[in-house]
C-alpha cells in the first residue's frame, strides 16, 4: 500500500510517495520516491498579495505531473495542503479550484496551527527522550511555526509571518520579530535545559554541512559557526564553490539567523534534527486516519 502527501510551500513544493509498512500491528512509512520543484511562490505572494499567471501555470503542471505519478505509484490515498504563500495571495482558491478541475487534486490551504500539529505529528521527539522538554521550530519560507512540549503534552503553539523569503523579499515586520521574541520568552522561561527539534529543509542541509553523528543534536555554537563560514561566501560562491543548489543557497543564511534568535530566546543549546518536514506528517496524518476508519 502506497499514500502520498503534497505540500504547497512559500519556496518550494513537494510529492512524497510513501510505502506502508505494517507489522505486528504497527505502521510504519518508508519514504519511496520524493519529488521537489522550487516555484518560490512567497515571491509574487508576499509582495504582491497575489499569485502570477505564470507561476499558477507552472504550478498546475506540476500538479498535473504529481497526479501523474500518484496514479503510476497506485498511490491509494492522499492529502495536499498549501500553507503561508497560498493563505496570503488573494487569488489562492481561485487555483485550489484550478487544482481540482485540472489535475484531480483536492487542495486544502491550511493555517499556521494545522501547520505545526501536521508537522509535529512526526512524533519525532519519541526517538530521542520523553523525559525532556522540547521546542519544535519549524521554519518555511513564509513563516515559521513553534510548538512547545512538556512533559510529553503540548504547552504552547503559535506560527508566525516570519519565514525565508519572506525575510529576502524584506517582507518581515519588527512587530512580528518582537511577538515571537515575547513568545518564546514567557513560554520557555520556567523550563532549564531546554531541547529544540529543528523542521524544514535548511536544518536539514545545516545538519548535513555540520557533519554530526546521525541521531547527535546540533549545538547552538556549531550552528553560529556554520552561519559565519556561509554568510563569509557570496551568493554566487555558495552556488558554485560550496555546491549549495541555488534555490537553497540564498534562503539558507535567513534560516539560519531564525534558529539563531529562536535557540538564543529559548536558552537551547542544542537542537535535534530528524530530517522530517510537512510530507512526513502528512503520511503520518494519512496512517492514523485510515487506522481509526479500519476500527
Amino acid at each position: 500500500m502506497r499514500y502520498a502527501a503534497i505540500d504547497i510551500g512559500s519556496n518550494a513544493i513537494r510529492l512524497l510517495i510513501a510505502d506502508i509498512i505494517e507489522n505486528n500491528g504497527s505502521v510504519s512509512f518508508k519514504k519511496n520516491t520524493l519529488v521537489r520543484v522550487p516555484l518560490r511562490l512567497g515571491d509574487d505572494a508576499f509582495i504582491e498579495q497575489h499569485i502570477s499567471e505564470r507561476k499558477a501555470e507552472d504550478l498546475l503542471k506540476a500538479m498535473r505531473a504529481f497526479r501523474n505519478l500518484m496514479d503510476v505509484y497506485k498511490v491509494s490515498d492522499y492529502l495536499a495542503f498549501a500553507t503561508s504563500a497560498m493563505r496570503e495571495a488573494k487569488n489562492g482558491q481561485v487555483i485550489v479550484e484550478a487544482i481540482k478541475n485540472t489535475a484531480e487534486i483536492d487542495l486544502e490551504i491550511i493555517n499556521g496551527q494545522k501547520e505545526a500539529r501536521i508537522i509535529y505529528a512526526n512524533h519525532s521527539e519519541n526517538n530521542i527522550d520523553k523525559s525532556k522538554n522540547f521546542l519544535y521550530v519549524d521554519v518555511g519560507g513564509g513563516s515559521t511555526e513553534l510548538s512547545l512540549f512538556a512533559d510529553g503534552k503540548l504547552f504552547a503553539s503559535r506560527s508566525f509571518n516570519i519565514g525565508t523569503i519572506r525575510i529576502l523579499d524584506n517582507q518581515d515586520k519588527d512587530e512580528t520579530w518582537q511577538e515571537m521574541r515575547d513568545f518564546v520568552r514567557d513560554n520557555t522561561k520556567s523550563f532549564k535545559n531546554l531541547n529544540g527539534i529543528g523542521t524544514g529543509g535548511n536544518i536539514n542541509k545545516l545538519y548535513k554541512m555540520s557533519e554530526e553523528k546521525n541521531g547527535a543534536p546540533l549545538s547552538f555554537l556549531k550552528l553560529k559557526s556554520l552561519y559565519n563560514y556561509l554568510n563569509s561566501f557570496s551568493l554566487k560562491d555558495r552556488i558554485n564553490v560550496l555546491g549549495i543548489n541555488q534555490d537553497r543557497a540564498d534562503v539558507i543564511i535567513p534560516a539560519c539567523e531564525i534558529f539563531l534568535s529562536v535557540m538564543k530566546w529559548a536558552n537551547m543549546k542544542n537542537i535535534y534534527v530528524p530530517s522530517v518536514g510537512l510530507v512526513d506528517g502528512i503520511i503520518q496524518l494519512l496512517i492514523e486516519k485510515n487506522l481509526q476508519s479500519a476500527d
